[in-house]
């Protein structure tokens, strides 16, 4: 494959806000493992504040939250990250076909580590494909492949992504798997009995890979086009449209009940709208922060970024296995015992604390420059 990128070696492709992103990507799924959301569910708030709340919760089916945001976002950025990363590389003389053998090592141990979590999680070992790390790991491929090719080019490969996933569930209709949008009687569905001989109790799909593949692939053009020679103006102009009309065709699908908005198999339209929502979010973090440079407490988010991977680990096995409830001991339990403070109040207490400790952690680290690269 030929070098289409222009490397420039005293460029500088670091971006704070792409790094701030990632880090509240990574502070929201550390709260979602630390039971941040459920201990304040249930505390039972109503109205405003419990709609606010249920934001923090996938939804159920047919509809989007916020928190059906942060998977593709988490995607979305993990393109960005390689494409600045693969940048480097090539001002500093690498090239692409080089690059490749370090993107296939990346791959398995991203597959490894997803497959892993979810034998962590059964107490056993399990065959499951279901994880993010599992699913990046083939969306990073994916993108990598084509990461040298045109906009245009992109643009249209992503496109086609979520019009095979169309194709595939309105047209392979097998016994038992022949309601394209609905849980558990799907293609999607049906492939799962093939790979893992068995499905999913709360619907997601294992060839959600192909339809968020476009997250990934849409994450590299927008780190492309943020580290570019474009003026300012421009990058939030392009930003702003391509995630206004990516909310359009993702909404409009919905409303006009040609494809709906479902997160667990991550319909067309589901990619979509969250795309669109993504981008939009991407365009106001980098206008405040790396244009109006408020960045002075950027770091409050870098520091939970830089070790993305590792993070999600430490936090998805060692965090819920034990970092949960030994603070719970020494606090929620604590404040029970001692000042007989309600169960469910002692337990946002605990869930708060924890959220801290492991944000302590990351910080611990990111003052010592220890990376644990995944």
């Amino acid at each position: 494959m030929t070098n289409s990128i222009t490397a420039d070696p005293h460029r500088n492709y670091r971006l704070i806000s792409l790094d701030v992103l990632r880090g509240i990507i990574m502070i929201l799924l550390c709260a979602e493992s630390c039971r941040v959301y459920e201990s304040i569910k249930h505390l039972g708030p109503s109205g405003v504040a419990g709609g606010l709340v249920n934001q923090f919760f996938h939804h159920p089916w047919h509809g989007l939250h916020f928190w059906d945001l942060v998977q593709p976002a988490f995607m979305f950025m993990a393109g960005s990250a390689m494409y600045i990363s693969y940048s480097r590389k090539l001002a500093k003389g690498s090239s692409w076909s080089a690059n490749f053998k370090h993107i296939l090592v990346r791959c398995l141990r991203l597959f490894i580590c997803g497959v892993g979590l979810h034998c962590i999680y059964a107490g056993k070992p399990v065959w499951e494909l279901w994880n993010v790390l599992t699913q990046l790991a083939f969306t990073t491929l994916i993108a990598y492949l084509i990461i040298n090719r045109s906009y245009t080019f992109q643009i249209g490969f992503s496109i086609g992504l979520l019009l095979l996933t169309e194709f595939l569930y309105r047209t392979v209709l097998m016994p038992g798997f022949s309601q394209p949008f609905v849980e558990g009687q799907n293609f999607g569905s049906y492939m799962d009995t093939i790979l893992m001989g068995k499905i999913n109790s709360d619907g997601w799909v294992a060839i959600n890979i192909i339809p968020t593949a476009a997250h990934t692939i849409w994450g590299v053009l927008a780190g492309r086009l943020l580290i570019s020679d474009r003026s300012s103006a421009y990058k939030l102009k392009a930003l702003v449209v391509a995630g206004i009309l990516a909310l359009i065709l993702g909404h409009g699908l919905d409303l006009l009940n040609i494809t709906p908005i479902i997160k667990r198999i991550s319909t067309g339209s589901f990619a979509l709208a969250s795309g669109g929502w993504v981008l939009l979010l991407l365009t106001a973090v980098y206008w405040i922060v790396d244009i109006k440079k408020n960045n002075r407490y950027a770091w409050i988010a870098t520091v939970m970024g830089m070790n993305a991977i590792f993070i999600y680990l430490f936090f998805e096995t060692v965090g819920m296995q034990w970092v949960n409830g030994a603070v719970d001991i020494f606090s929620g339990q604590m404040l029970q015992l001692l000042f007989g403070v309600p169960e469910v109040t002692a337990a946002v207490v605990s869930a708060l604390l924890t959220l801290l400790l492991e944000w302590g952690l990351c910080y611990w680290l990111y003052k010592r420059s220890i990376f644990f690269k995944l």
